[in-house]
């Protein structure tokens, strides 16, 4: 299939830059692949598509302050620093702008969030065939102690802030109610919508609840750059799938009860380990580069629930793909709903509603 088969025209004011007043306030649009039936909801409503004995599958990731400022130490240019993942301790992988001059051996001086200079240094060690650098930070024992108070949230460039100062309400909202490890540099968004008091409702009627962890990176947000999906390789993601999630999650399917996955990220997790091992889930820690687009056969996945996503992006492409299981009209049925979400106003992207596919 070609990329620019997965091409929409998105009017730029539905693209959400703030998020929804209290979380589960967003919209929902709960979509029925059986009879290809549309409903508008609100957030809150989605307690009403869920059976006692499904199983609801979240992404637990917490989102690091992963953007930091610098200059160059010594010219004084300016750089903007996204932290990718940890190799060792003060030895990280990044995405720095503008790439082209930060060659192997620039030093750099870290900026606080007022824009002055900390003691706080880091060194471009190399560059990947990712255009990625490695940075050696010093001045600190752990760059980890240092991004909370450094570190700004790593919003997507769609979203604007004239400043660090406007962000205050990022720092919340840009992260789930439920994130515990920390390593994304991008929030698992279908997630943002839950409250713990809906959390708790949705195990009151039965549905079990249980996580998995995969650290958003660039394999999820960057575009396909390929004219062909079959061109397009995905940067690997580390992820943990935990023994009581995989149990759970088995008896389910032996059951023949519903498994739910909250976002695409937790999707390729489930479909990730599920592939590897004849359909079942084990317990499981490692990376996966899976690029679910059409056709494709899931496995573990009989609901998901997520944002409306970007033009070209492989979260379209996954979503695609779960609308019409090993077919290749998914495409043209998720691009007809996308185009209802867009007449009846529904926000996109981020801190955009959300769509449930049954």
């Amino acid at each position: 299939m070609r990329t620019a088969d997965f091409d929409f025209t998105l009017p730029p004011e539905l693209i959400a830059q703030h998020p929804a007043p209290r979380r589960d306030e967003s919209r929902l649009l709960v979509w029925r692949r059986d009879n290809g039936r549309v409903e508008h909801r609100k957030f809150r409503e989605l307690l009403e598509y869920l059976d006692a004995g499904d199983v609801l599958v979240l992404n637990d990731s917490r989102v690091i302050p992963a953007r930091l400022r610098a200059t160059q130490a010594d010219s004084g240019g300016r750089f903007e620093i996204l932290l990718v993942e940890e190799n060792a301790r003060n030895d990280w992988r990044a995405m720095l702008r503008p790439g082209k001059r930060a060659r192997p051996g620039t030093p750099l001086v870290i900026q606080d969030t007022q824009g002055g200079p900390t003691a706080i240094r880091a060194t471009v060690l190399e560059v990947d065939e990712a255009g990625h650098r490695r940075l050696q930070f010093s001045g600190t024992p752990d760059l980890n102690q240092e991004l909370e108070r450094l570190g700004e949230v790593p919003l997507p460039p769609y979203i604007t802030r004239r400043n660090p100062n406007e962000m205050s309400e990022d720092r919340e909202r840009y992260q789930t109610v439920f994130a515990q490890t920390g390593g994304s540099i991008a929030a698992p968004t279908a997630g943002l919508h839950f409250t713990p008091e809906l959390l708790d409702q949705i195990r009151r009627r039965g549905v079990q609840v249980f996580f998995v962890t995969l650290h958003v990176g660039p394999g999820t947000f960057l575009p396909v750059k390929t004219g062909v999906l079959a061109g397009h390789r995905m940067h690997e993601e580390r992820f943990e799938l935990g023994e009581e999630t995989a149990r759970a999650v088995n008896a389910a399917k032996v059951a023949g009860r519903r498994v739910l996955a909250v976002g695409t990220t937790t999707v390729r997790v489930l479909e990730s380990v599920a592939a590897q091992n004849g359909g079942k889930l084990v317990k499981y820690s490692g990376k996966t580069g899976i690029f679910i687009h059409p056709p494709f056969r899931f496995q573990i996945v009989d609901g998901l629930l997520t944002n409306f996503h970007l033009p070209r992006s492989t979260l379209l492409m996954l979503v695609s793909a779960f609308a019409a299981p090993e077919a290749t009209r998914g495409r043209e049925l998720t691009l007809s709903v996308y185009a209802e979400a867009i007449r009846a106003g529904y926000h996109f992207y981020s801190y955009g509603d959300a769509m449930l596919i049954l």
